[in-house]
């Protein structure tokens, strides 16, 4: 029986967590999967839908920063220029990313056509781990239905672990995948979500540390096949938290706190990509007054907001660990789950 980290008596940070303790917890923001598992493939896509209307009619606020850049993910230059995000946020492997992005424009042409928008310019925003290790990823099996699949499927309550695009990851030299966990924040009388998902890859076993404890020197003695720091990790953080883009980036860089609370150094091979939506601002495609009205956040209200977005992080990387299973997979390699090496004797 799988468990999240909590369920281990493994608290992380000291803010609330939402109902369901996902990204999901932010209103209207829903997830899915499509996983392919056979003998040869471990692999898939994940989607993170931040609402249910047309995001490229009503653009949301975005973020982007990229710590080190080892990876191949499309779509930041123009986060990072206009501050919006006008498709779901999609995640896969290395070599499926044109053909990932190639399906979420394919699925908004024609949503905007449907709803009489023309499409001319689709910035669509596709993340990706090398999962090699574990999928023959030479043959490119994620396209246009298992995106659609993966669209249709989402929901609030979405698993983890090695599914989506997370099946053949690997973590620390154990078997990565998805993980999520989210925060609540008070400002005033209001009270807003911060919520992280992580397709974890990433990270030197010996510098495994597991909630302040170093685990790295017990684990290389487990793991037959210890992994230097080298991979990568998409973070993707989600809030109601009304912000700009700059603030939000702010807000998204603590990501990296997480990450690093859990051994990583960000290494040489690893690209540590964060990207981040609010769902409070929405920009009009077709504006229809020259000025458009946001509402921000006090500038020195921002704190709760960097270490929700830390702690978020860090739980998110553990779930994706505790829910993981030992996998076997391209070529005959294993990946033992952190539950099968260490959890279960808690």
């Amino acid at each position: 029986m799988k468990k999240r980290i909590r369920e281990y008596g493994i608290m992380i940070g000291r803010h609330q967590t939402g109902k369901r303790n996902k990204i999901t917890d932010v209103p209207g923001v829903t997830v899915g999967h499509y996983t392919v598992d056979t003998e040869d493939h471990k692999t898939g896509v994940t989607v993170i839908m931040p609402c249910q209307d047309n995001m490229f009619v009503n653009k949301l606020t975005a973020a982007a920063f990229v710590h080190n850049g080892f990876g191949k993910t499309t779509g930041i230059p123009q986060i990072e220029e206009l501050g919006t995000l006008e498709t779901p946020i999609a995640l896969t492997n290395t070599l499926n990313v044109g053909r990932v992005q190639d399906a979420i424009v394919d699925y908004m042409v024609e949503r905007c056509r449907n709803e009489g928008t023309a499409a001319k310019s689709i910035n669509t925003v596709v993340g990706e781990c090398n999962d090699a290790s574990l999928n023959n990823i030479e043959e490119r099996v994620i396209g246009i239905k298992e995106v659609r699949e993966a669209i249709a499927s989402a929901g609030e309550d979405f698993e983890e672990g090695d599914v989506g695009a997370g099946k053949g990851t690997t973590c620390f030299g154990m078997k990565g995948g998805i993980g999520s966990s989210s925060r609540l924040v008070t400002v005033g009388e209001t009270t807003y979500t911060i919520g992280a998902l992580v397709q974890s890859n990433f990270g030197s076993t010996r510098n495994f540390v597991l909630n302040g404890i170093p685990m790295g020197e017990m684990l290389c003695e487990k793991i037959e096949e210890a992994k230097k720091d080298e991979g990568s990790i998409m973070m993707v953080i989600g809030t109601d938290l009304p912000v700009s883009d700059r603030q939000l980036k702010r807000i998204i860089r603590r990501a990296g706190v997480g990450l690093s609370r859990c051994g990583s150094y960000m290494g040489h091979g690893s690209g540590d990509i964060m990207l981040g939506f609010s769902t409070a601002n929405r920009f009009p495609k077709d504006a229809a007054s020259p000025v458009v009205t946001v509402r921000q956040l006090d500038e020195n209200l921002l704190n709760e907001a960097f270490e929700a977005a830390a702690e978020a992080t860090e739980e998110a990387i553990l779930n994706s660990l505790a829910m993981a299973d030992t996998v076997r997979g391209y070529g005959g390699n294993v990946r033992y789950s952190l539950t099968d090496l260490y959890l279960k004797e808690l």
